[in-house]
């Protein structure tokens, strides 16, 4: 569908109000993100409070993480397959009620192993809803939209992360950490709107109608298997695709899983002071995501995410060392900006790495790997804090630092398999 001159900007470029006819999907992925974050994230700021009642440590507790990391990659990769089998929509409805259902009980855990447990089958959906919201959202709009919507549905994690603040500060010291898991199981009312609302991909029905008209043509010709079908994407677009994610991911997690232990224990605040620095990184990452959707529009996505990287890198000593409020406060506005502005251009920039035919397995991949990239950081992050002189700030840094070079190093290289849809 061509936009039109009235829902583009002054130079040509299309706006956010383009998005206004695709309402409906754009609105789903980002609430599905929404309230994948704000269970996620309901992890973080708990943290301190699961390591008294279980009587562990942090740095035993990165197994959890690492665990809902694994999950997530048997989500990303199972519900992508799902996706491009049975429909973006059924897997996205699907994924919704799988991470709801678990997140839920994780409240009703009593040690470590429940909780490993639970928060590796809470991953599966949470990878799972991303995957098939993003490749529906990618294939419902067109090509000239696709970096805003993504930008939009993206900005539906700080969305939820601020949210989990705000509930944190109200709930935590007076219900307990239990009762915000249990709120966990109210996603699932989206699938009401989803279900009545969203049509399915577009591009996935069109594939269906080919697969039929060949099959009716030669019907004895055996469709081609999982394992078959990933093959053909072996090639330096899903290389770089797989590779980026997992530095990314890796560096974005080293960054934020242990920040708001960090506030608690390093800088000393109560949860009611937490959400000031949390929701100041939330309202710099919605800023981000708008600017970087908008920028790579006009300077194109590399380029905005290679600027995006150097600047976490420039500011992450402040974000976890300040001790100044005014700094402290300043430097989560900044860094919300620009670790979490290229998120938003991560689905369109996977979705340019892979065919159509299985696209949504693909992105799913990716992220699966990213997913791994996530756990691994979870469980050096704290590993390392004993080592070092600096704690658990500098082992975040130290990661941080390291993950942003590399993936910086990722975007410099176009491979010629990168294909515009």
């Amino acid at each position: 569908m061509p936009v039109s001159a009235s829902s583009s900007s002054p130079g040509g470029r299309p706006g956010f109000s383009a998005l206004l006819p695709y309402w409906q999907v754009t609105l789903a992925a980002f609430s599905g993100w929404f309230l994948d974050a704000f269970d996620q994230t309901t992890l973080m700021f708990t943290l301190p409070d699961i390591a008294r009642d279980f009587g562990c440590t942090l740095a035993a507790l990165g197994s959890v993480f690492l665990a809902q990391a694994l999950g997530r990659a048997v989500g990303n990769t199972g519900w992508g397959w799902l996706s491009d089998r049975f429909g973006r929509k059924p897997a996205f409805t699907l994924g919704i009620l799988f991470f709801a259902l678990f997140a839920a009980l994780t409240g009703t855990t009593h040690s470590i192993t429940t909780l490993v447990i639970t928060q590796f089958l809470f991953g599966i959906g949470f990878g799972g809803e991303w995957t098939a919201s993003a490749t529906l959202l990618m294939e419902s709009v067109p090509g000239p939209l696709r970096p805003l919507a993504s930008a939009t549905m993206m900005a539906g994690y700080e969305i939820g992360y601020m949210a989990a603040a705000g509930a944190q500060a109200l709930i935590l010291p007076h219900h307990g950490w239990r009762v915000m898991f249990f709120i966990g199981l109210l996603p699932a009312l989206l699938i009401f709107f989803i279900r009545f609302r969203v049509k399915e991909s577009p591009l996935w029905l069109a594939a269906q109608e080919e697969k039929k008209r060949q099959h009716d043509q030669a019907p004895a010709e055996p469709a081609a298997s999982f394992w078959q079908t990933a093959r053909q994407f072996w090639n330096g677009a899903a290389f770089q695709a797989i590779a980026f994610m997992c530095f990314l991911e890796f560096q974005k997690a080293a960054l934020y899983t242990f920040y708001p232990a960090i506030l608690r224990d390093n800088h000393h605040l109560s949860p009611q002071l937490i959400f000031w620095p949390v929701a100041l990184y939330c309202l710099g990452s919605l800023a981000g995501k708008i600017l970087c959707g908008a920028l790579a529009t006009r300077f194109g996505e590399g380029l905005v995410m290679r600027v995006a990287l150097g600047a976490v890198m420039l500011l992450i000593i402040p974000f976890l060392t300040a001790g100044p409020w005014a700094i402290l406060l300043a430097s989560a506005f900044f860094i919300g900006a620009a670790a979490s502005g290229i998120y938003a251009l991560v689905p369109h920039y996977l979705s340019q790495r892979f065919p159509d035919a299985g696209r949504s397995a693909g992105m799913g991949t990716s992220y699966a790997v990213g997913s791994l990239g996530q756990g691994v950081a979870g469980r050096l992050v704290p590993s390392l804090a004993p080592l070092l002189a600096g704690g658990l700030p500098a082992a975040a840094i130290l990661c941080v630092l390291s993950g942003s070079f590399i993936s910086l190093g990722i975007t410099v290289f176009r491979p010629k398999d990168v294909q515009d849809f």
